[in-house]
């Protein structure tokens, strides 16, 4: 349905994906996926790092001091309430789950603040689990090339579900993502260099 095998397949040729190389726990994702709301990709690698150069494990993250959680992670924007959401996420980790990350969708959604997206995130990323995270980028890209009429991430991510073969879910959030860094940018689409501009809508409405 409208390119979906067509699409991917270019953007996969573009984009060598990485996430199989990936070796980062799966507590680590999920505190770092945490951090990376609303900010940019710099400053969640800045904020990640000082938190976890002096806390590294969920018991470790749930006796700290908000204040000083606070100031490791200030890179990030927003820190006082990312500092109280991963810090009661380790918590829920500790008392619920004997310290490790679930990798189970109900299970993750049930953490402190802990939405869809970043439940995703971690099944994808730190699982190898298929899985669509729905970001900024998957939403309004999966919008500009036709595959979804949406207005909110939570209905895109229902809907690529049933467009996008499952065999393709687990690449679906890195090619878009790296897709909408490099050439589909939120204020000036470079569609004249696009490899997937005769399949999506946006790009041929500019011809």
């Amino acid at each position: 349905m409208k390119y979906v095998n067509k699409i991917i397949k270019n953007l996969k040729t573009r984009y060598p994906t990485t996430y199989l190389s990936r070796v980062e726990s799966p507590f680590r994702i999920l505190i770092s996926t945490v951090l990376s709301q609303r900010t940019r990709d710099e400053n969640t690698e800045k904020a990640s790092n000082q938190l976890f150069k002096i806390y590294k494990t969920p018991e470790q993250l749930a006796k700290a001091p908000i204040k000083k959680v606070e100031q490791l992670i200030k890179p990030s924007g927003f820190y006082k309430i990312k500092a109280r959401r991963i810090v009661n996420i380790s918590r829920d980790l500790v008392e619920r789950f004997h310290g490790r990350v679930p990798d189970d969708i109900d299970d993750l959604l049930s953490l402190y603040g802990v939405g869809r997206k970043t439940a995703n995130c971690v099944l994808v990323y730190a699982f190898k689990k298929p899985a669509i995270p729905v970001d900024t980028h998957v939403h309004r890209i999966s919008n500009l090339i036709g595959w979804v009429k949406t207005k909110m991430p939570e209905k895109t991510e229902v809907e690529l579900m049933q467009i996008i073969p499952r065999k393709h879910w687990i690449l679906l959030n890195e090619l878009l993502v790296t897709h909408g860094q490099n050439i589909c940018l939120p204020r000036r689409p470079k569609c004249e260099i696009c490899p997937i501009k005769k399949h999506c809508e946006f790009g041929k409405r500019g011809d």
